[in-house]
């Protein structure tokens, strides 16, 4: 064939190749600037596991909002205040859906079952409000404040029978037992036998939680090309379904014991969140959204989950930042002894008044945010923000970790300072009110929005108390030859890699005053 013969085809062939990357532009017009990746992977073969700081740093080089191409998903990340207001607040509704990922499909019984994936509308609802009024709210946590410090009297003695005996703590698998304790008590009434008993199944669900936020944060093919996710190539869904079931078969027996009960009749029923939930069913819901088994079973999912190794690697991460710097540790102590005295036991009433050990709570959150990235959100609707063309479907990421980090929201960002939250402290700032409800776009760590996250009063008091108990009670030091270091997991949640052990030893005035 003479080349004369060829060009109607090269012709025809060009004409493809153009027609073809016009449609690429329009299709991706106006995105947020970004790397370009390879073909077919995007960026994906240059993901760092540290997520958080991986798209800190391409901020630095693309600015605020970026997108990244990962797989066939688009992702968009927003690392100032400002965009994520226009995210978070000023288009709330259109961000408020959720693209689940596959190994949370199945831990969540579907992905539309619990808080956290349920798309907003009617059961999402009713799902927030149950939570909310009976046991996440104010006046739910304080009717179960009873429980509260007997699991804190429980782990008082716990630690005074380790200081006798000069043992190390690992003080995040300590306050993760702890806690685990005060949500279930709170959510079925129960706790978990002697000692020993506490220590080994306090241990195993430990290791069920880590194994959970470790899949969840962790990078699934599945999620990355859909199209794939049938065929599970990793293992993530069949590892989330073992571990689901092993939850399942836990909550199914605590509610068929329950159900016997009132059945044999005798002893009232119990007041307690999953008795509400269980006449919530029988119900059927609340006229405007059904409710399930499923779906008691997918909130003490929610529940147990997301508050436990939360709250516990907050107390960790500040314990570690304290003991680091001394002199802020012995500021803590000031006020300790000042509003309690070491003639009496740190009690649940006194928090109001430890003002800077609640700051100490709060930069602790600042610079490690128990989500360092909030839960992707995902528009419903092709959406603008800042100018940039967001695409429906896409997830949407809000890098709080950074935002919090950030020189220009924050003096000296990177430094450890519990006096920017007091009265006069150097990021107060005209308007500034820096607290967890979400209204200052610079600190953000339980998020803003409709979705912002359901359980900020039980975090904010079991934090305090925990970190108050622990250093109003006893000294602490770390084992000899150990090292102290700050370095960060990302795992969806903030972790420190190298858990925190010490050894603590008595401070209160009494011996009896640890066995009260």
């Amino acid at each position: 064939m003479d080349a004369t013969a060829t060009l109607p085809y090269a012709g025809l062939l060009l004409a493809s190749l153009l027609y073809l990357a016009a449609v690429l532009r329009r299709r991706n017009g106006n995105l947020p600037p970004g790397p370009t990746g390879l073909p077919l992977v995007g960026s994906l073969p240059s993901l760092d596991p540290q997520l958080h700081a991986y798209f800190a740093r391409l901020a630095g080089r693309y600015g605020p909002i970026f997108s990244i191409r990962l797989g066939s998903k688009l992702g968009v990340v927003v690392t100032s205040p400002s965009l994520a207001r226009e995210v978070l607040r000023d288009q709330d509704l259109l961000f408020s859906s959720r693209d689940v990922p596959d190994a949370a499909r199945s831990i969540s019984y579907g992905g539309g079952q619990n808080i956290v994936w349920n798309p907003v509308g009617p059961t999402w609802r009713l799902l927030r409000r149950v939570c909310v009024r009976e046991m996440l709210g104010p006046a739910g946590l304080d009717n179960v404040r009873a429980l509260r410090d007997r699991e804190f009297r429980a782990t008082l003695r716990h630690l005074h029978a380790q200081a006798a005996a000069g043992a190390p703590v690992d003080v995040g698998a300590q306050m993760f037992l702890t806690t685990m304790n005060v949500i279930t008590g709170t959510l079925w009434g129960g706790n978990i036998g002697d000692e020993a008993q506490r220590a080994a199944v306090g241990k195993e669900f430990r290791h069920l939680v880590a194994e959970i936020t470790e899949m969840l944060g962790a990078p699934n093919v599945s999620d990355f090309f859909p199209a794939l996710a049938r065929f599970d190539l990793q293992g993530i869904r069949r590892k989330s379904d073992v571990l689901k079931e092993r939850f399942n078969q836990m909550f199914a027996k605590i509610i068929e014991q329950r159900m016997k009960a009132e059945q044999a009749g005798g002893e009232p029923p119990a007041q307690d969140f999953l008795e509400y939930m269980l006449r919530l069913e029988k119900e059927g819901g609340d006229g405007k959204a059904a409710f399930t088994m499923t779906n008691v079973k997918a909130l003490l999912m929610d529940m147990v989950v997301g508050g436990t190794e939360t709250t516990s690697n907050t107390v960790e991460w500040a314990m570690a930042e304290l003991m680091r710097r001394p002199p802020l540790l012995a500021k803590v102590r000031e006020e300790l002894d000042a509003v309690v005295g070491r003639d009496a036991v740190v009690e649940e009433s006194h928090l109001p008044r430890l003002h800077y050990l609640n700051a100490v709570v709060k930069e602790t959150l600042r610079l490690h945010p128990a989500l360092p990235l909030m839960v992707p959100h995902c528009p419903d609707a092709d959406a603008t923000v800042a100018g940039y063309r967001v695409p429906a479907g896409s997830r949407v990421f809000v890098n709080v970790w950074a935002i919090m980090r950030d020189p220009e929201v924050w003096k000296d960002p990177e430094e450890f300072v519990p006096e920017r939250f007091l009265p006069g402290g150097a990021d107060g700032g005209e308007g500034r009110k820096l607290d967890f409800t979400g209204s200052d776009m610079g600190y953000l760590p339980f998020g803003s929005g409709r979705r912002i996250c359901a359980g900020i009063a039980m975090a904010d008091r079991m934090t305090a108390y925990s970190l108050a108990m622990l250093l109003q009670a006893f000294d602490w030091e770390l084992p000899a030859g150990a090292r102290l270091d700050l370095e960060e997991k990302f795992a969806i949640v903030m972790k420190k890699a190298t858990p925190l052990v010490a050894v603590p030893t008595p401070r209160l005035s009494r011996p009896e005053l640890y066995s009260a």
